[in-house]
């Protein structure tokens, strides 16, 4: 199929309009062998001669042969534009295929050059329960903390480090910076009671380096 406008790329309106045409097509076709069928039922192949040779008196054989030979061009038409239907699916799919994987390239680059740029992580959040703090405010399974409020991968020592700076702050917000998915996040994280276990809700163990 030529792609519209001049080597322009499918989009889906173009798909959209070819549908139309083939659902015009269709109708078309259906039309032409509803008024067969109202010529006593003629079809596409009964004879047009009776049994002597001569042309049937009892339909209107003018309205049968143009039937006919329409609903040949617009199923030649309707062949034709499946075609073009499947080759702009295809060619759409192509390029979406190709887009998704343009932006994964991106995205891959621009994590690998944050990585190299991104501080160092001391622990990270293997659970967290919802309806917690912890869970309220955004913090994530496999999050990886690189700063929780005043801990850092320098002065970190033990996860009491963490539970000490928790129950200094219960009920105000602590600053905690996440990596996620390769990207820097920062989570404002206030330790307070809740339905649940401990101030958070969430589980933090030391990252093995």
């Amino acid at each position: 199929m030529a792609e519209p406008g001049g080597g322009r790329p499918v989009t889906v309106s173009d798909v959209q309009q070819l549908v139309r045409r083939k659902d015009e097509i269709e109708a078309q076709i259906k039309a032409c062998y509803e008024l067969l069928e109202r010529q006593k039922g003629v079809g596409m192949h009964e004879p047009l001669v009776d049994a002597e040779g001569f042309p049937r008196a009892d339909i209107d054989l003018y309205q049968v042969r143009t039937a006919r030979h329409n609903i040949i061009c617009l199923q030649n038409d309707h062949k034709a534009l499946m075609k073009q239907v499947e080759e702009a699916l295809h060619k759409l799919h192509a390029r979406e295929k190709e887009k998704h994987a343009k932006d994964e390239a991106e995205a891959l680059a621009e994590a690998m050059s944050q990585n190299q740029s991104l501080p160092q992580a001391f622990a990270k959040v293997n659970a967290v329960t919802p309806g917690s703090p912890a869970s309220v405010s955004g913090l994530q399974v496999d999050d990886e903390i690189v700063e929780f409020g005043s801990v850092n991968v320098n002065n970190f020592q033990n996860l009491q480090n963490i539970a000490t700076v928790v129950q200094h702050s219960e009920g105000r917000p602590l600053s905690v910076t996440v990596i996620r998915g390769g990207r820097r996040v920062h989570v404002g994280l206030t330790p307070k009671r809740w339905a649940g276990k401990g101030l958070l809700g969430c589980n933090i163990i030391p990252l093995q380096r």
